[in-house]
């Protein structure tokens, strides 16, 4: 990550002891734009290099995983930046090989693709729902790391990310989703089923960093209880595992307007939206 770390760490010593108080919002915002200065940096050279990163965030129900991705890609192109966050398989898809669907979405040269749940929803909510056999989980627990090897390979930067949320927190942010009708979208009946198995999750996961947790793509996980640094974390994080360098850009410059040469504004009778701000 080449940024300039006496910027972005601008904080006290005595600031720093405090890491856990309340981040307000002004200085989330402050480092949030700093950071998001060295993402739109990191684009341009991702594009410039041909470079090809695959970022995958897991974690249980309420997590944060969208809010951290939102994070990353709103001052980004869509276009370089791709998020992937695919819905249940399609009858087809489940008589394909089973990271057949995932692998098509992978980058191409000069893209970051972020995967919001990944090829592990095998390892995690279906096992834990139901949905495959443990004799297909063995297989998918003894394959991915072989997968995901070729995958580094070939030139791909994997880079996997497990948010961890704590019983309390996670209580209280899908409890939140049932009372704010911005947010009920978000809490599925899956959700509610998943919720009550816990230390199935758990099992889970410890199942799963034991066996794909690997030099070439290892696990990565975040203290995700408070959003707002978890999110500053991530990113901070994700820059820093990239060794970019920031391109030097030419002087840009409006150019002149053209002349109107007689053209005048229209008498039509434009349907106006009604302003009510």
């Amino acid at each position: 990550m080449q940024t300039d770390d006496a910027a972005l760490d601008h904080k006290s010593k005595d600031e720093k002891k405090h890491k856990h108080d309340k981040l307000s919002g002004k200085d989330y915002e402050k480092d949030l734009e700093k950071l998001h200065g060295e993402l739109v940096a990191l684009q341009q050279w991702i594009v410039a290099e041909g470079a090809k990163v695959c970022v995958v965030f897991e974690g249980r129900d309420g997590a944060g995983k969208g809010g951290t991705i939102k994070a990353i890609t709103e001052r980004v192109s869509p276009r370089v930046f791709r998020v992937v966050a695919l819905p249940a398989p399609t009858e087809r898809e489940k008589s394909q090989m089973y990271l057949q669907r995932y692998v098509r979405h992978l980058p191409a040269a000069g893209e970051i693709v972020i995967f919001d749940r990944s090829w592990y929803n095998r390892a995690g909510v279906e096992r834990v729902m139901g949905f495959t056999s443990e004799e297909h989980v063995k297989k998918f627990l003894d394959d991915v790391p072989l997968i995901e090897k070729a995958m580094v390979d070939a030139g791909v930067k994997l880079i996997k990310y497990w948010l961890e949320v704590s019983e309390k927190e996670q209580t209280k942010r899908l409890t939140a989703r049932i009372d704010d009708p911005r947010k009920i979208w978000k809490l599925s009946p899956m959700d509610l089923k998943s919720y009550s198995r816990w230390y199935d999750y758990s099992r889970a996961r410890d199942e799963m960093f034991a066996a794909t947790d690997t030099g070439y793509a290892p696990w990565y996980v975040v203290r995700s209880d408070d959003k707002k640094r978890a999110r500053l974390n991530v990113i901070r994080h994700l820059l820093a595992q990239i060794p970019y360098k920031k391109l030097k850009r030419e002087k840009i410059e409006l150019p002149d307007r053209q002349k109107r040469k007689g053209y005048r504004e229209p008498a039509y009778p434009y349907k106006y939206i009604d302003e009510h701000y």
